[in-house]
């Protein structure tokens, strides 16, 4: 699938996406993949903690987009940003092979956590809503374990993709 003229296909740090991502809209983050085999169960489905890896996946290029490096990001503000809740609606089954689009956008929840909201539409024609994922994450300090304000790098994607 090739990406129109108009979208970026490079991050940040100017290597090619691994899959077409782009901004959708002003605030919502869209990123384009494809169900593998190793996605599915034995009924040839998604297995459903897969969905919650598949948003996972969507929001760690979203923050490369953004210029945020993982690899330096947590050690340079000594913090982890683990989920602390999730929910999920399954709508459609998913097969291998199928293309996928997965929509994001954040929420701020206070200064030290956020919200994900990961729409998976199965692209048609026409496009299917497969499913709603809902995701809850707080910023924790590493050496205390306590809760910490969000970095600036991290809270500005927050208001970014703020719906």
């Amino acid at each position: 699938m090739q990406a129109p003229a108009n979208l970026k296909t490079r991050r940040a740090d100017g290597f090619p996406f691994r899959r077409f991502c782009a901004f959708h809209g002003a605030m919502a983050f869209a990123y384009l993949r494809t169900i593998h085999f190793g996605d599915t169960d034995a009924a040839g489905v998604v297995y459903f903690p897969n969905y919650l890896a598949i948003c996972h996946e969507a929001y760690e290029e979203s923050l490369a987009a953004a210029g945020i490096d993982l690899k330096s990001f947590f050690s340079e503000h000594a913090v982890v940003v683990p989920i602390a809740g999730s929910r999920a609606e399954y709508l459609r089954p998913l097969a291998c092979g199928d293309r996928i689009r997965v929509t994001l956008t954040a929420a701020p929840l206070d200064e030290q956590s956020f919200a994900l909201d990961c729409e998976l539409h199965r692209l048609g024609p026409p496009d299917k809503l497969a499913a709603r994922v809902h995701t809850e994450h707080v910023c924790v300090a590493t050496r205390s374990r306590e809760r910490h304000a969000l970095p600036a790098p991290l809270a500005a994607w927050v208001k970014a993709h703020a719906s």
